[in-house]
């Protein structure tokens, strides 16, 4: 059985939930010296190091 499929106004409620949770919750690696943090946006490491990769948290699972 497949889930119907979102209409318009559910769409966007769910777009805007997700740029929200984009806004506040990136996950950050420091690929040079390996502290991770979370932080509102994606930032230089305290190493000074630019390596910095960034993934949203909520990609994350919860468990």
């Amino acid at each position: 059985m497949t889930q119907p499929a979102l209409d318009p106004e559910e769409l966007s409620l769910w777009q805007a939930k997700i740029r929200i949770a984009n806004q506040h919750n990136i996950f950050c690696h420091c690929q040079q010296c390996q502290r991770e943090w979370v932080a509102s946006a994606a930032e230089p490491c305290s190493c000074g190091s630019q390596l910095v990769e960034t993934i949203a948290c909520w990609q994350f699972p919860d468990d």
